[in-house]
């Protein structure tokens, strides 16, 4: 029996470099695991949609799809957004089996992508102790997403960091530039900002710009296809596939 297939699903953005760092990271994950199917769709902006993906797979005669969310956190777009999609496509497509993956946060491979990005952007493991980290996620109105920030910041002020800061670029209090200042008064000699994204975009964009303005020293890049963060939608999907994650209910 053949193995179900990968469909990452990417929210999509008007800013063309968010596609190509999507298409840049299914890539690798095809380069990891040779053989398995792996499919990108979109939720908004970028084609192709997530039911013209899930339709042609089911002409095709695919049994089943495993969707992944490419979401750092469990807000709206996993709790309301990707379920609704699934349910309707599983509605109108009753012999394809779908099951919706876990998110990819927290993880420590994120974290061990995250600190990827710091080292590239030339951070050294010996600075650690004189610069303050400002972890600087896009933002969520959903309390759970902003829990997980906040936690994840606090897990990595035990790895050595001089301190650490949560900051969002949208919907949540402080802004990158107002968690640099802050580590600057904190006594910091030097600040390093390491974005919590996967793509680039408007919101990315918003976490530089913030940098920038407040004098921090180091702007890593954003996550992108860095490998850990392939080999971790494989862990995910291999999750949902020994575990039999439920599939996508349709409403009574």
């Amino acid at each position: 029996m053949s193995s179900p297939v990968l469909l990452v699903i990417a929210h999509g953005s008007r800013d063309p470099r968010h596609a190509a760092t999507v298409h840049a990271l299914t890539a690798r994950v095809r380069a990891q695991r040779p053989g398995l199917r792996v499919e990108t769709a979109f939720l908004d902006f970028n084609a192709p949609s997530v039911p013209r993906v899930l339709e042609r797979l089911a002409a095709e005669g695919a049994p089943e799809v495993v969707a992944l969310p490419l979401l750092l956190t469990r807000a709206f777009h996993a709790k309301s957004d990707i379920p609704a999609v699934l349910r309707e496509a599983r509605a109108a497509l009753p012999r394809l089996r779908v099951r919706q993956a876990e998110v990819l946060g927290p993880s420590p491979l994120l974290n061990a992508a995250l600190e990827r990005r710091l080292y590239e952007a030339g951070v050294r493991p010996g600075d650690r102790s004189s610069t303050g980290l400002v972890l600087a996620s896009a933002g969520s109105s959903d309390p759970e997403a902003i829990a997980v920030i906040a936690e994840i910041a606090r897990e990595l002020r035990h790895t050595g960091w001089c301190s650490v800061r949560p900051a969002f670029a949208s919907a949540s209090l402080p802004r990158t530039e107002d968690a640099v200042r802050a580590l600057r008064a904190d006594g910091a000699r030097r600040v390093a900002v390491a974005p919590y994204v996967i793509a680039p975009g408007r919101l990315p964009d918003r976490i530089a710009a913030g940098a920038a303005e407040a004098g921090a020293d180091v702007l890593a890049g954003v996550l992108g296809p860095a490998p850990e963060l392939a080999r971790l939608l494989l862990d995910r999907y291999d999750e949902a596939c020994a575990t039999a994650s439920r599939p996508v209910a349709v409403s009574a």
